[in-house]
């Protein structure tokens, strides 16, 4: 479903870099864990987390343990208080992909790995130094948060997703 929540953004953008190579299932499981390692997706704390604190995370069986990712969390919750800085939230930056609007997949069409604009997101996202956003990484991102609808036009769910735009 569309999501305009700048923490819940984080949180799915953080989620999804983790996911990098594993299953989301894997990640699912471990969302609380990650909720509770993360102090609840507060980009602002995130971004405080110095080596020590690294340290302690790559520690903490409940998430998955890789330095470049826990490093990237904390980079990007850098480079997300930036943004919000300069747009007045990551809502308004990350929906401005998308003209502000749900992209739905058209009947019969390939679910896609990735897209133009997951491309276009990949590239800005790590032209402001975040890490782990690859171009199918950002296409997970877009569908998790609602910036893209991959629902097959006869799930109950394809609608429900359209009507959620802008902040709705």
């Amino acid at each position: 479903m569309p999501a305009h929540d700048d923490r819940t953004l984080f949180e799915f953008l953080i989620l999804e870099g983790a996911q990098a190579g594993l299953s989301w299932e894997t990640i699912l499981r471990k969302r609380e864990n990650y909720r509770a390692a993360f102090d609840n997706f507060d980009p602002r704390n995130v971004a405080k987390y110095d080596a020590r604190k690294v340290e302690k995370l790559l520690g903490d069986a409940g998430i998955i343990r890789n330095r470049l990712k826990i490093s990237s969390a904390v980079g990007n919750a850098r480079a997300f208080l930036e943004i919000q800085q300069e747009f007045g939230s990551f809502d308004i930056y990350v929906w401005g992909f998308v003209n502000g609007r749900t992209i739905k997949r058209k009947r019969g069409a390939p679910v896609q790995a990735h897209t133009p604009e997951s491309d276009v997101l990949s590239h800005a996202l790590a032209k402001r130094g975040f890490k782990f956003v690859g171009s199918t990484i950002c296409y997970s991102f877009m569908q998790a948060v609602g910036l893209v609808n991959d629902h097959e036009p006869g799930c109950f769910r394809y609608n429900q997703v359209g009507k959620r735009n802008l902040g709705q």
